[in-house]
């Protein structure tokens, strides 16, 4: 989109148009970490006029952004955890004070509406306090509707972790129950109001990638594709052991998992052999997108043909200011492809790509992205 304003694409059935985007507004989440092909995501942030990030800490994204505000972390402010389909919920008490000038993103919003002009309306008179009392108060006549029982706000606020007892759900005993029971009263919410194997809607899209069936089409990069000659190996980025997606990388934690500070990466014995790759060398992982370095791990836990490198390690390009600079730390995302799924959904084709591996006979570069940047002030 950003690199492409008043270009068209195929969605659902639809044909969009991309709009011209000047400013970028990003609070939560962290496309360096989770977007495709690094590289691409940096010239596409390039045609932004403005970018501004609210971010805890000096993530690749915060580093990518021309105005930052620091934001509190979940110990710093207030609030409370359920998730929407879980039993339990909890008061999240505020531990400690905001570090330096760091603000709730309630704080720098609010802040933000005064400056233009329109506070009363952002906020419609509440505090951060008041909004989490009236959210559970919004959620206990939900509750009350569905005939749960649930504590008062100051009965939640004061205690512990709360429980709903499964037993008092209105929970379906098995998939589809009210439709295998009464399939034409109860329809499922497809056109024909049926389990649909065959879609009509789908055929009628005529799309060459997404019929009205299930049916196999070839990838782009999978084994045994004429690219595999170049870049033999698949990569596999799995979820990292040590941390939650690339959250605090910084932690002794997620750096316990680390060689010589640096992602690690599985290789098979036979492929490392290929290579002359031993334990724990520093190793380019690279293709025509990018290049990242990671460590080596050998196993025959992984099979011959397939590396893998977990995601979530922060990117650190080695010269910020060069396009298609290597990153010194092992992200796989600077590998990955950034293309749809398929014209119906275009979802992110993530975790898998081809890739060659290689001994990395240089002098490894600092990695520098648990510092602060040298333009922040």
């Amino acid at each position: 989109m950003l690199l492409d304003p008043g270009g068209t694409v195929t969605f659902n059935g639809k044909k969009l148009t991309y709009p011209d985007i000047k400013l970028i507004y990003w609070a939560g989440g962290n496309p360096y970490h989770h977007h495709q092909d690094l590289n691409r995501l940096r010239e596409a942030w390039s045609k932004p006029e403005t970018i501004i990030v609210n971010d805890p800490f000096w993530t690749a994204t915060a580093r990518h952004a021309d105005i930052v505000f620091p934001a509190s972390t979940a110990l710093e402010r207030e609030d409370f955890a359920w998730g929407r389909s879980e039993l339990y919920g909890a008061p999240m008490h505020q531990a400690l004070a905001p570090y330096e000038d760091s603000r709730d993103d309630y704080a720098v919003f609010r802040g933000l509406a005064e400056r233009l002009g329109f506070a009363d309306t952002f906020t419609e008179g509440r505090s951060p306090r008041e909004w989490i009392e009236y959210l559970w108060n919004v959620t206990l006549q939900r509750a009350a509707e569905a005939k749960i029982d649930f504590p008062n706000f100051d009965e939640f606020w004061q205690g512990d972790v709360f429980h709903v007892d499964p037993s008092t759900l209105p929970y379906r005993t098995f998939v589809l129950e009210a439709f295998r029971a009464d399939p034409k009263n109860a329809p499922l919410p497809t056109p024909s109001g049926k389990i649909e194997i065959y879609s009509e809607t789908l055929a009628s899209f005529d799309l060459a990638d997404c019929k009205g069936h299930p049916m196999w089409f070839d990838k782009q990069e999978f084994i045994s594709s004429p690219r595999s000659k170049q870049f033999p190996l698949a990569l596999n980025s799995n979820q990292p052991e040590k941390r939650l997606h690339s959250q605090y990388d910084f932690s002794d934690v997620s750096r316990s998992a680390k060689i010589q500070g640096r992602e690690a990466i599985r290789l098979h014995p036979a492929d490392a052999n290929d290579r002359h790759i031993s334990e724990g060398d520093i190793v380019r992982v690279f293709n025509d997108r990018g290049a990242t370095l990671a460590a080596a791990i050998i196993t025959d836990r992984v099979r011959p043909g397939v590396v893998v490198l977990p995601t979530g390690a922060w990117y650190d390009p080695e010269n910020p200011a060069e396009p298609g600079s290597l990153d010194v730390h092992g992200n796989p995302n600077v590998l990955t492809k950034d293309i749809g799924t398929s014209t119906l959904s275009q979802g992110t084709s993530a975790h898998s790509c081809l890739v060659e591996v290689e001994r990395y006979t240089q002098h490894p570069p600092e990695i520098k992205v648990f510092r602060q940047p040298p333009t922040a002030s």
